[in-house]
């Protein structure tokens, strides 16, 4: 099993504060913004401290959260310094900032630019306002066309969307309307996610409480199919199970990584770094963080090696998720096994169920109605039995 460096690598830091937490938000953010100068101060020493193995250059960064935006453009402009002064930061790297469109001062999306952010995902999760004030967001519809229309005045010509779908009382009409406004924007990517209901969350609470009823999963499963079938009328593309791009050059090279085993370095609380085969992950809330930093501690919380049969199962669950799916060929030169014949019984039975694209007998790649059971499928993977080390 080798895990050479084929490609650069990915460096993520994790801004941890919102004007306020949205109602289904379980990362680790808070609404103190009082304690930014103290977090950038931990911040930027964690960067110098960083020690990238020899070889490894990175061409993507990404700032994510949390709200990034809420950062003014010259506290995002030192973070910038200092991870280009420590890490080899490539050329034509992809620079991404996640951004509310509650939180976008005028002016700062061209000084954003002119510090060399070249990628923008904006926030909107709705275009109805309603469903806005459901979620917990701080800004309205009108707020976010014209966060997308002041970006592309700026400059940014590789601007994303979010958006969520599977709200208790959608219809099939309320969620067309919703991409119809979004593919009306222009954004060169559109990142569609189901509503998950995470534990301890407000919305969660309030599940539990039945203040509402969710949206069962068949209609999910329906506007799942919807999205795929209603996006590639318009031209977007599906990479990934919630990910849709115009083109192979705008999908986010950033988030490719974690999907294809690349290294990152993450930086900020709750971050997640990978060299492989190490992964660790730093500390969260923000006040353990910055306690850690002021005592000249590690951030990271804890350490793990991510064995040969661990690193299968994560192969094969993040290779699924990707349209794409599985490149046998590469399967095999980095684990040593016969793909086809370590999970010929599988694919028989995704074949029959009709779950599994056959299209191109180099890859394993599900079909879209396949990508509805993905959880489902990647534990019949696990239980097949494979060597726990790579054979002699």
């Amino acid at each position: 099993m080798k895990h050479p460096f084929h490609e650069p690598g990915g460096i993520y830091v994790h801004v941890p504060f919102c004007v306020r937490k949205c109602a289904y938000c379980d990362f680790c953010s808070e609404d103190d913004r009082s304690r930014i100068p103290a977090y950038l101060n931990a911040l930027v020493k964690e960067i110098g401290g960083a020690r990238p193995p020899s070889g490894l250059a990175f061409d993507t960064l990404y700032f994510g959260g949390g709200t990034p935006s809420v950062l003014a453009p010259e506290e995002i402009g030192r973070i910038l310094a200092a991870v280009r002064r420590r890490l080899p930061l490539l050329p034509g790297a992809e620079i991404t900032i996640e951004a509310n469109p509650g939180t976008l001062a005028p002016g700062a999306l061209g000084e954003l630019r002119r510090l060399g952010v070249n990628r923008i995902n904006i926030g909107i999760q709705s275009f109805s306002d309603a469903r806005l004030r459901f979620l917990g967001r701080i800004h309205s519809a009108k707020a976010g066309r014209g966060a997308v229309r002041r970006a592309r005045a700026a400059g940014f010509d590789n601007i994303g969307l979010d958006l969520i779908y599977g709200l208790p009382g959608e219809t099939a009409s309320d969620w067309r309307a919703e991409m119809r406004s979004a593919a009306a924007l222009g954004p060169e990517h559109l990142s569609c996610y189901m509503l998950t209901y995470e534990p301890e969350t407000p919305l969660a609470r309030r599940l539990a409480r039945g203040d509402f009823a969710p949206l069962d999963e068949a209609r999910v499963g329906r506007r799942y199919r919807d999205t795929v079938r209603f996006l590639a009328d318009r031209g977007f593309v599906q990479y990934e199970v919630s990910n849709f791009a115009r083109s192979e050059a705008v999908q986010s090279r950033h988030n490719r990584k974690y999907w294809n085993f690349a290294p990152y370095l993450g930086f900020g609380p709750s971050a997640h770094s990978f060299i492989p085969p190490e992964r660790w992950w730093n500390e969260a809330p923000l006040g353990r963080y910055l306690k850690h930093s002021a005592s000249e501690r590690s951030p990271a919380a804890e350490r793990e090696t991510v064995g040969y049969g661990q690193q299968i199962i994560e192969a094969v669950y993040l290779g699924l998720r990707q349209t794409r799916g599985i490149i046998v060929a590469d399967f095999e030169a980095r684990f040593g096994l016969d793909f086809k014949g370590t999970f010929g019984r599988v694919l028989a039975e995704l074949r029959r169920k009709g779950w599994l694209d056959t299209s191109d007998a180099a890859r394993c790649a599900l079909t879209p109605a396949g990508m509805l059971f993905l959880d489902g499928i990647a534990s019949m993977f696990v239980a097949v039995d494979f060597p726990d080390a790579p054979p002699a």
